[in-house]
């Protein structure tokens, strides 16, 4: 499938700001079953290209003149569903049993993934998927429920959540269990366009079959309809735009994504 997307994201403030420095991992790579056959990144400001410790290809964002708003627009053509296994690991498998503020398992989370303890020794990654589908049963999806500050265990306590809380919880998991699993950045597709925004999802470690890819959040695999930009140990390594500045006032921060299999971007769904 060839998948062409544009990411925009817009800042405005209310007074100017002298300076501001932002890390942009907007850029997707060849690998994991995707090839990249063109892809830009255009921006009222200076980049800086560089690959950070995770592999991940990621650019820094210089804008230092006075300026009330910043524009980033990210667009291209993936080509995904390749048959590809993944085995990059550029840190020791072992960072990726780090627990994070956003990872850690508190005893509820615990005592939930007690119950897969007995399954370690079977080599599928069926029972992963098991582990996948009673996350989403606890924690089903919930639009505005929290936000990218809110922990694993918070968004498992309160039972709802969106993507990035469902991968939180299934790498909380993992790693209680001695798996090494990453959180992953990307795109998804959906024939209806209802996910104008970035999506999230997890890789689990397999072994001799590499890492494997699961979105919690719509329970299953990953497959032809996801693009990934980015790879960490939780949001915080892997969020496609952060940063800080100097100034400006309040903050009004606006994201469109559109994914599509045509040529050109629809002006309806710019709209």
């Amino acid at each position: 499938m060839n998948l062409n997307i544009e990411h925009r994201t817009r800042y405005t403030y209310t007074d100017p700001v002298s300076y501001t420095i932002q890390q942009l991992r907007l850029t997707p790579q060849d690998g994991a079953g995707q090839r990249v056959k063109r892809w830009e990144i255009r921006v009222n400001g200076h980049l800086q290209r560089f690959i950070d410790s995770h592999g991940n290809a990621a650019h820094t964002l210089v804008i230092d003149k006075p300026h009330d708003e910043i524009q980033i627009i990210a667009s291209g053509e993936v080509e995904t569903g390749l048959d590809q296994q993944s085995h990059d690991n550029r840190l020791p498998l072992p960072v990726y049993l780090r627990q994070t503020a956003l990872t850690e398992a508190d005893t509820a989370l615990r005592k939930f993934t007690d119950r897969y303890t007995a399954y370690l020794q079977d080599s599928s990654a069926l029972w992963l998927e098991d582990m996948m589908h009673a996350i989403l049963k606890k924690v089903p999806y919930v639009r505005g429920s929290t936000s990218v500050a809110t922990p694993a265990a918070e968004a498992f306590a309160q039972g709802g959540g969106v993507c990035q809380d469902h991968a939180h919880i299934y790498l909380a998991c993992c790693r209680h269990l001695g798996i090494p699993a990453r959180y992953v950045s990307g795109y998804l597709f959906t024939q209806d366009g209802s996910l104008m925004e970035s999506h999230a999802w997890a890789d689990v470690w397999c072994g001799e079959r590499g890492w494997h890819s699961l979105d919690i959040s719509n329970g299953m695999p990953t497959n032809g309809v996801h693009v990934r930009l980015a790879v960490g140990l939780d949001y915080r390594d892997a969020c496609p735009v952060s940063g800080v500045r100097s100034g400006g006032g309040l903050e009004t921060m606006r994201v469109g994504v559109l994914v599509n299999q045509s040529a050109q971007v629809q002006e309806a769904q710019q709209q």
